[in-house]
């Protein structure tokens, strides 16, 4: 496989790029990403047979079940951040290993009914406190230990959308080259 097939597959929708400015209907358009997120992902894997799910969604890549439950994963790390950001001042986060939590026996075994209620709860949570802040709180930032840099809750919305839509592409190219 050519670097470039094997980059396209890895970003199916191209790698996050920040807007040079976040505007109000970007904000506004990224939540409501978020908040449908658990929805459109549902709609793609709730029928999908066992043997489907520990389809890698590319050569050495992730399962379709591990897929789904980084999503959990990374989205609640996302939904601790915003609320340290929040309540501290300019915290240092705690960043975690995804490719050595995607290996632990729920990320390989466990059925995907508990992630996907999972989400449903924690979306609503994360679109219920992203509606509500000020413009004072979207700038409200964190500190990411890996390389020091500044990250703002008005970052983390656009990078978020851009993580379930990304992970959800994922899904939909596999089905669509395995013609599920």
């Amino acid at each position: 496989m050519e670097n470039l097939d094997l980059e396209k597959l890895k970003y199916p929708i191209g790698k996050f790029i920040a807007p040079e400015n976040y505007s109000p209907d970007y904000i506004s358009n990224k939540i409501e990403e978020i908040s449908s997120f658990p929805e459109r992902l549902k709609k793609e894997v709730i029928n999908l047979s066992d043997e489907q799910l520990e389809t890698p969604y590319r050569p050495e890549g992730w399962t379709v079940r591990q897929l789904i439950h980084h999503c959990a994963e990374s989205h609640m790390n996302c939904f601790i951040r915003i609320k340290w950001a929040l309540t501290e001042d300019k915290p240092i986060i705690k960043a975690y290993h995804e490719d050595l939590w995607a290996e632990l026996p729920d990320n390989l075994t466990m059925p995907i009914q508990p992630t996907l209620s999972l989400l449903d709860g924690l979306h609503f949570r994360l679109g219920y406190i992203m509606k509500s802040l000020s413009q004072t709180e979207l700038e409200k930032a964190f500190i990411h230990p890996e390389n020091n840099s500044i990250v703002s809750i008005k970052q983390m919305i656009g990078t978020y959308a851009w993580h379930g839509n990304h992970h959800l592409a994922h899904i939909t190219a596999l089905k669509k080259r395995k013609g599920w």
